[in-house]
């Protein structure tokens, strides 16, 4: 099979135009999001353009320790990034979705990559794209429970404290909002995976079978990755979820919704 076709610099600058379209709908609609999606576009291209000189040259300079630096910064953004979203959260809270982003992806990445793949953990041609993906589905994941959890929680705040009132336990009223919040975070990669192969060609595979890899190769590749990124998302917001909820309330059942 042919190698990946190389994009020279004026192709590539044409695909910018593509924006003035969505500009376009934008307006149409009534969508006041151009600034954003200036300021999307521009941060994207330099955070990927820098990104890429420095896989470049961890990938022609490969060391154990450039892959933990890396990935331990990648790790942080992922947490940083949630915990940013959730200021509200009591400092124990915080500390939960943070061991368990990290416990669940630093997991998830070493065992696709030790053992399903079984190459060295330090290997920066597997750990850095597969961490990209691990790392990144969890953040989303855990981004978008703890969001239906803490809007849920808000808006049925008077029945919770009637509840509590009524001599119910916080664990029990807390849980199902846990598990709805668990629910919604799953539902965009269950999703996903029904389509995959039929609606859509995923980013991995289609990577993959562009660089000249057989098929039926970036098939077992992708096939493994979407577990392992259901898995993570399941484990790093079930994670979050469940050992966050218990700091809000102490011993005397007392409960603080501030969120």
């Amino acid at each position: 099979m042919n190698g990946v076709i190389v994009l020279n610099i004026g192709s590539f600058l044409l695909i910018y135009l593509l924006l003035i379209l969505i500009l376009l709908i934008m307006k149409k609609s009534q969508i006041h999001q151009s600034k954003l999606l200036f300021l999307a576009s521009i941060r994207m291209t330099l955070q990927l353009i820098l990104a890429g000189y420095v896989l470049t040259y961890i990938f022609k300079n490969p060391h154990p320790l450039l892959t933990l630096i890396y990935l331990s910064t990648m790790t942080f953004f992922a947490v940083h990034r949630v915990l940013s979203k959730n200021k509200g959260l009591n400092r124990k809270f915080k500390m939960m979705i943070a061991l368990s982003i990290g416990a669940s992806g630093l997991f998830m990445v070493f065992f696709f990559v030790a053992v399903i793949v079984g190459e060295s953990i330090f290997n920066p041609q597997y750990v850095i794209p597969l961490s990209g993906m691990i790392m990144g589905n969890a953040m989303t994941g855990t981004n978008l429970g703890m969001k239906t959890f803490r809007e849920s929680i808000q808006s049925q705040k008077n029945q919770i404290e009637t509840l509590l009132n009524f001599g119910v336990t916080p664990k029990k009223i807390l849980q199902p909002f846990v598990n709805q919040a668990l629910e919604t975070a799953l539902l965009p990669t269950l999703n996903s995976m029904v389509g995959m192969g039929i609606v859509s060609l995923p980013g991995m595979m289609t990577g993959q079978i562009l660089s000249g890899t057989l098929p039926t190769t970036a098939v077992f590749y992708q096939i493994a990755i979407m577990i392992a990124i259901t898995t993570v998302v399941c484990l790093s917001v079930f994670l979050s979820l469940y050992l966050g909820y218990h700091t809000l309330y102490n011993k005397r059942n007392q409960m603080d919704l501030r969120l």
